[in-house]
């Protein structure tokens, strides 16, 4: 019986004694010196993990009695922690090498963190989702602090700690609520309780605070109070792993949680989920406006597109669950491009993230400003780019799930959040030449993985690449 459930296992195990076995390597040589070769063996595995997971689909299994489940929307979900990640390092390797940020440390606990969000996915257990969240979480304390000489750094990391420890104790008190009125802390147990006529009062109270510390996860308003800090004050390749890989992982664990422990109180939580997702796409759009730092601008929009993603969950359906997979794909292609972009952004050797410093750069640099703007399209959701169709999806989710004011909200969100992502395109091409334009430089492999995101919001607009066949599966096993 071990034995088959370390068997489901195997990928996290596999990344697991890549770590120990990588840290060690580092320890007992020249430590920073073996940064560089850790981060691209990191890369390689990853990729081939999620090679191996990709082609491990078959049955639905469980492991360790229900605490691990391995199923098509676990799966899913990992292939885009994966690939997402390894692509995250590799474009920021150089940034990181440059600067001396590259110590050893680095590629090794990104890898730790990536197999909590692999266990997040995977939890069928309020215990299990818990050491997935906390493997995660104090992983990324210590990367978004690793420059220890700069104040932003450190700044940022001491504020998403002190604040994800008030988010763990919320959901601590929600998984004990749960587990005092459903007497159980497995998901399977946990929706026999809850779905007997009337939810008890303390059971949704245990369900207000455990989606409460889930929302400080995807930085839903308002638990969003770190996002803007820590990606202004974590190194550039850090912010893009912050707004990529982990948000993946905890959409995926609240569509977990919701579905697979309370999918028979959806007309509960898919309230608290509407207004969270109403106050994220509003917040967003109109805080970004008056940024002039990108990366600040970054995080707005990362919180306005987590609002667009929560209205898929909200509608507490297969197909709003198959338009929130599809969103958060699009979502992370969308930010690989535009954070290789912003790691070019330099003047004078010095890493600089003005806006004002794009003024006229389709003159200077025409094919990066045109793989820019279409990435800035899609992000706003002009059709016909792919940015658009992923917002169609989770508005006519909400609409056929009888949220129609949900769909307008996030209708006129995406209209007021098209400016500040306008804004950008008319510094590349108008207005007067910047006082300190960036200069030109881009490694081969960040100019790649721009243009490569530019092209794929245009042609993936013919079948969306066979994502969204692949993300309806992985919906059909989590809510049916």
């Amino acid at each position: 019986m071990i034995a088959t459930d370390l068997a489901i296992l195997l990928p996290e195990i596999f990344l697991s004694l890549f770590a120990m076995v990588a840290l060690l390597a580092a320890v007992y040589t020249e430590k920073d010196g073996m940064a560089g070769s850790i981060s691209w063996a990191a890369s390689a595995v990853m990729l081939a993990v999620a090679v191996w997971v990709l082609m491990s689909g078959g049955n639905d299994r469980s492991a360790f009695g229900g605490l691990f489940i391995d199923d098509g929307f676990a799966r899913f979900a990992k292939v885009v922690i994966l690939v997402s990640a390894a692509c995250v390092m590799m474009m920021g390797q150089e940034f990181m090498a440059r600067r001396g940020l590259l110590r050893f440390e680095y590629p090794i606990l990104v890898v730790l963190a990536v197999v909590g969000m692999m266990l997040m996915v995977s939890a069928g257990d309020l215990m299990a989702l818990y050491m997935g969240l906390e493997l995660q979480s104090l992983a990324l304390y210590v990367v978004a602090a690793i420059r220890r000489d700069g104040v932003k750094s450190t700044e940022a990391g001491l504020k998403y700690f002190v604040l994800g420890a008030l988010s763990s104790g919320l959901l601590l008190y929600g998984a004990s609520l749960t587990y005092g009125y459903a007497g159980t802390t497995q998901f399977d147990g946990i929706i026999a309780a809850a779905g007997g006529g009337e939810m008890p009062l303390g059971l949704l109270i245990g369900l207000v605070f455990i989606v409460s510390g889930l929302a400080f996860k995807v930085s839903a308003v308002p638990f969003h109070m770190w996002t803007p800090d820590v990606y202004e004050g974590a190194p550039t390749p850090i912010t893009a792993f912050f707004a990529t890989a982990p948000k993946v992982a905890a959409m995926g664990l609240f569509a977990r949680v919701l579905h697979d422990a309370f999918g028979n109180a959806t007309g509960d939580w898919g309230q608290i989920l509407a207004l969270l997702a109403v106050l994220s796409m509003f917040l967003g759009a109109i805080a970004a406006v008056g940024q002039r730092d990108i990366k600040r601008l970054m995080a707005y929009s990362s919180i306005a597109h987590m609002g667009y993603a929560l209205v898929g969950l909200a509608s507490g359906t297969e197909q709003g669950v198959t338009a929130m997979l599809i969103y958060m794909a699009i979502y992370v292609t969308m930010n690989i491009g535009t954070f290789a972009f912003i790691l070019s952004m330099e003047r004078d050797g010095r890493h600089i993230t003005s806006i004002d410093s794009l003024r006229q750069l389709g003159n200077r640099e025409p094919v990066k400003a045109l793989a820019l703007l279409v990435l800035m399209f899609s992000l706003a959701g002009v059709p016909p780019l792919l940015g658009f169709f992923g917002k169609f999806a989770v508005l006519m989710a909400a609409v056929d799930a009888g949220m129609t004011w949900l769909a307008v909200a996030g209708a006129v969100a995406s209209v007021i959040g098209a400016f500040y992502y306008l804004r950008i395109v008319y510094y590349l091409y108008f207005g007067e030449e910047s006082v300190e334009p960036v200069e030109g430089h881009m490694s081969p492999l960040g100019f790649g993985f721009l243009v490569a995101s530019a092209a794929i919001m245009i042609l993936g607009i013919v079948n969306l690449f066979g994502v969204d066949g692949l993300a309806a599966a992985a919906a059909a096993t989590l809510v049916n």
